[in-house]
């Protein structure tokens, strides 16, 4: 049987007029680009090459030990060979029509491939299985190199697979199956437009390139989304805060406040209706509030992680108590927000003060010895070539964090829009989450210096009086309230063990809880979508280990959001009347989602 192919669809030629135009106009944008590119090089003069992240020695350093071992390095060699001749031999049985089992196989969730024809053409089957051994040999010879510090291994693992993910046939034309149908059928338009998106995206970036995920124009803050009735009643340099209005008969009478992280915009937890945590938490009877963090210019450069936790939490619970009469509330924190709540719970401990009755966590990080993937880019060497910006500027660019988390994920959040929007040279779907994705925010230079060395680099957090805050000494082990984990099994931001083992530095009662998903997904996970599930061990007191607890952890269906419902519930279900945030006593200063929020960075004026 021979070998299918690739169907050549016909199309009409496209009008020489107008490919002549489309070409002309992209020369002129090219050769704007370039000439803008090279008035800045020439600003700048000409710089001694840097290895500001260390990948260049870490990588010297691999190659030594590596070729210390030349025995090892010979077996891999005689391995990868072994594995292409089996490749050989199996590409030929396709070749005549035999059916063989794959010598190497994506997993089932590597989208990458999903086009049939990868599988079922004989050629493009061996170019992906060809990437695919080479990829894991690679990956199999550096990943474990005898005598490697581990810093240097993690560095080494990590932009190995960057390499190994660039080079995947999938991000060329020509290896590329779905884009090769393309090429043919528009006669090379989809190239031509996808040279133009990408002329769009480095205009966009002031001459760097900004990978565009979504159409920004198809969305609108307090239209379609974010669109959760409320008003900002207070604000400080710092933070807005967002009340909410009611939707039930009566609600609890201790208020929700919200405390996201300031690396992100609130938002996340208010995208659409269906999925808004913040809609659904209105509709069981919470009094919610939300702090909307301020997006930072050069200002605000010397406001510290103090200036957060006091101008931001702290100011928020006086003025709920001003709005509602309430001296205890409930408290959530996302991520670098739960970081903070924790300091906050301490801090309030420590000073005698019972503000906050119950407190939870949603991928929050207070043990920082095991920061995953993000800790390749926190050592020494780094974090003083980004002070060093940072302290020119007065803060850390937006962009620049939000290139560092799409690295991650670089598959999805990086390569899979190169080959949609530069090669297939379709415009990116506009897509809620994406957008707020795109949506960066910068950070303070003193505090986000404060943050990466007292929390990531010494890990001083965990310590009592570690760090202190307005001169009182932090311990986590003085906060006595009931807290609620939930933390997400696919995480690469703040991985589940992690923030596990920070929960045991808390001096109360803990309920912590594994969702499904990852960092976002595994969190904005509403009842009606009755997605990934969550395990919860019945144990009364948490196990020693992460390993432990899941042993011992039983699985259940739908979203944790409901568990959590009923676990603050349990604490105190006290009703009152539904409270107006249009008619407290604090005055409405607009309707939510409010100013600070729709601040967007422009990339040229930023650059």
């Amino acid at each position: 049987m021979a070998a299918p192919k690739i169907e050549t669809p016909t199309a009409e030629l496209p009008d020489p007029q107008e490919v002549a135009q489309t070409y002309a106009e992209v020369a002129r944008r090219a050769s704007s680009l370039i000439s803008d590119h090279v008035q800045r090089q020439l600003k700048k003069g000409v710089a001694t090459p840097a290895d500001e992240l260390g990948i260049a020695q870490a990588f010297m350093d691999m190659m030594a030990k590596l070729l210390a071992n030349p025995y090892k390095l010979a077996q891999a060699q005689m391995s990868l060979v072994w594995d292409y001749f089996s490749l050989w031999q199996h590409s030929m049985l396709r070749f005549a029509g035999v059916n063989a089992a794959p010598v190497a196989a994506p997993e089932k969730s590597d989208r990458r491939f999903k086009d049939e024809e990868w599988e079922q053409h004989f050629l493009f089957d061996f170019i992906k299985q060809s990437y695919l051994i080479a990829a894991r040999h690679i990956h199999d010879t550096v990943c474990c190199v005898d005598g490697l510090d581990e810093q240097t291994q993690k560095k080494v693992n990590f932009y190995t697979r960057q390499y190994i993910d660039a080079l995947s046939p999938s991000n060329f034309a020509v290896t590329n199956p779905e884009v090769f149908r393309e090429t043919v059928k528009s006669h090379g338009q989809n190239l031509l437009k996808g040279l133009n998106n990408l002329l769009r995206d480095v205009e966009d970036g002031n001459g760097n390139l900004r990978v565009k995920m979504t159409d920004t124009t198809a969305f609108e803050l307090g239209k379609n989304v974010a669109t959760t009735p409320g008003k900002v009643v207070f604000q400080t340099d710092m933070m807005q805060l967002l009340q909410y209005t009611p939707s039930t008969g009566t609600v609890l009478k201790k208020p929700l406040l919200i405390v996201p992280p300031w690396i992100n915009k609130f938002y996340i937890l208010d995208l659409r209706e269906k999925n808004s945590y913040i809609k659904w938490c209105v509709d069981q009877g919470h009094t919610v509030f939300v702090i909307s963090w301020v997006n930072p210019d050069e200002t605000l450069a010397e406001k510290s992680f103090d200036a957060y936790l006091q101008e931001g939490i702290i100011a928020a619970l006086d003025a709920i108590e001003a709005q509602t009469g309430e001296k205890e509330i409930n408290a959530i924190g996302y991520c670098l927000g739960g970081t903070l709540l924790a300091t906050a719970l301490a801090y309030l401990a420590a000073k005698r003060q019972k503000r906050i009755a119950t407190a939870t966590f949603f991928t929050a990080m207070t043990d920082f010895t095991e920061p995953g993937e993000l800790g390749v880019f926190i050592d020494e060497g780094q974090v003083s070539s980004l002070e060093k910006k940072m302290a020119e500027r007065g803060y850390l660019e937006g962009s620049e964090m939000a290139g560092t988390f799409n690295m991650l994920r670089a598959n999805d959040l990086i390569w899979s829009f190169v080959v949609n929007n530069y090669l297939l040279g379709k415009d990116p779907f506009p897509f809620d989450l994406l957008y707020w994705n795109s949506d960066s925010t910068r950070m303070p230079a003193k505090m986000h210096s404060y943050y990466l060395r007292n929390m990531y680099m010494e890990n001083r957090l965990i310590e009592p009086g570690g760090i202190e805050i307005d001169g009182v000494a932090i311990d986590l082990g003085k906060i006595k309230v009931p807290c609620y984990f939930i933390s997400t099994i696919e995480d690469h931001i703040a991985p589940w063990k992690s923030t596990y083992m920070g929960a045991h530095y808390l001096g109360g009662p803990v309920r912590f809880v594994l969702g499904g998903s990852g960092h976002i997904a595994g969190i904005v996970n509403p009842p009606s979508a009755n997605k990934y599930g969550y395990w919860v061990n019945p144990a009364p007191k948490l196990p020693a280990s992460a390993d432990d607890w899941f042993e011992g952890a039983q699985q259940h269906p739908g979203s944790w959001w409901t568990d959590w419902n009923a676990w603050i519930t349990t604490q105190d279900n006290e009703q009152t009347a539904p409270r107006d945030p249009a008619a407290g006593k604090l005055k409405a200063l607009e309707d939510a989602p409010g100013s600070f929020v729709k601040i967007r960075i422009d990339a040229k004026k930023a650059d």
